[in-house]
């Protein structure tokens, strides 16, 4: 049985009225996500749409001979969202890329449900038009921006949807994340740790000073996040701020 909606952690199920709660409750159910867990691979038929509650996954483009990251999700999304609308194939490799749990529905459940309800139906639109812009400035930031710029923006955009002040990651991993190689991400971090931005320690960064991390990383984070308060609400600024003194 699901739970709640006053205990969900998710903010598009948050943002649902409460009949429209109710119409996906009945059909949602938990799952755990592990670290590195590949939840979907690309090319595959979407079977589930996964409600995110806590960690992350990362929504990844692969050739025969690299893979980079494109988009991420946390409590504030979901996993192919376009299945409600009639997408059927991922079109990418869904990866946890942080451990934490999901509630799962079934493609062809959640398509009947927008059916019946518009006001879902917009919810998840609006969601759509905000990972858009999200998948935008990645392919901004990985043409346009250098290696110090494109981990500060993800450094950023992993600490939006943790409540961990730590980060526990490899050079090897993060060289897989920003599509470099793992001696340009190990010198990035050089270079954000010699400006006292982060502390790495072996496979953890600590996030020293923010608002350094948001002023290199420029226009490539922050356009995004404003684009989600204005469609949801969600007052991210003062989010951040209370994490911050909670830490």
């Amino acid at each position: 049985m699901s739970q709640p909606q006053s205990s969900v952690k998710n903010r598009l199920l948050q943002a649902l009225s409460q009949k429209d709660y109710a119409l996906l409750q009945q059909h949602l159910q938990p799952m755990e996500m592990q670290l590195r867990q590949i939840v979907a691979h690309r090319r595959t038929p979407i079977t589930e749409v996964f409600f995110v509650e806590s960690g992350i996954v990362s929504m990844i483009a692969e050739s025969p001979d690299d893979r980079i990251e494109i988009g991420v999700v946390g409590r504030e999304g979901a996993t192919t969202a376009g299945a409600a609308f009639g997408a059927t194939q991922h079109p990418h490799t869904i990866m946890c890329q942080s451990p934490g749990d999901a509630l799962s529905i079934r493609r062809d459940d959640l398509e009947v449900l927008v059916g019946q309800s518009p006001s879902i139906a917009v919810i998840l639109g609006r969601y759509l038009h905000y990972l858009a812009v999200q998948i935008g400035q990645a392919a901004y930031a990985n043409a346009s921006m250098n290696i110090e710029a494109r981990l500060a923006r993800w450094i950023l955009m992993t600490d939006d949807r943790t409540d961990k002040f730590e980060l526990n990651l490899t050079h090897e991993f993060l060289s897989v994340m920003l599509g470099a190689r793992r001696p340009s991400v190990t010198s990035a971090i050089h270079v954000l740790e010699g400006a006292k931005m982060i502390r790495a320690e072996r496979a953890t960064i600590t996030i020293t000073d923010r608002s350094k991390l948001e002023y290199i990383a420029s226009d490539a984070y922050g356009l995004a996040e404003t684009e989600y308060e204005r469609l949801f609400g969600v007052n991210r600024s003062a989010e951040v701020k209370s994490s911050s003194e909670a830490r």
